[in-house]
C-alpha cells in the first residue's frame, strides 16, 4: 500500500510532551498517529470520550483536588504493587524500625 505524508499542527509543548511519552512506550509520535488512525477506521468513532458535559465545579479545592485525582489515574508510569509486595515493604519497615529501637537510635 502507497504511503502519504500528513502534516498536523500542534502546540509544541504537547509535541515535546507527547514524543517523550510516545518514546517511553517504544514507539515513534509517527507509529502512534498511525495506531490512533487504524482505531478510528476499525471501531468507526474516536477511540475515547469527547463530551462538552463535564459537571461545573465552583469550589477551586475541589476543582484541583478533581484535576489531581484525574492526573493519578492517568499517570501509568508508577509501577503498581501487589498486596504481598504492599505487605513485605511494611514487614522491612517494622524489622528496621525494631533493629533502630534496639540500638537505641
Amino acid at each position: 500500500m502507497a504511503q502519504v505524508s500528513m502534516t498536523v499542527r500542534m502546540d509544541s509543548q504537547l509535541k515535546q510532551n507527547f514524543d517523550a511519552l510516545c518514546s517511553r512506550m517504544g514507539m515513534s509520535a509517527n507509529a502512534a498517529m498511525n495506531i490512533f488512525a487504524n482505531a478510528v477506521v476499525r471501531t468507526r468513532s474516536i477511540p475515547f470520550k469527547i463530551d462538552l458535559n463535564e459537571p461545573k465545579v465552583e469550589n477551586p479545592a475541589l476543582k484541583r483536588f478533581l484535576e489531581f485525582r484525574e492526573s493519578v489515574v492517568a499517570d501509568d508510569s508508577r509501577p503498581e504493587m501487589t498486596l504481598d509486595e504492599i505487605n513485605e515493604e511494611i514487614r522491612l519497615a517494622r524489622e528496621e524500625r525494631a533493629a533502630r529501637e534496639k540500638a537505641g537510635v
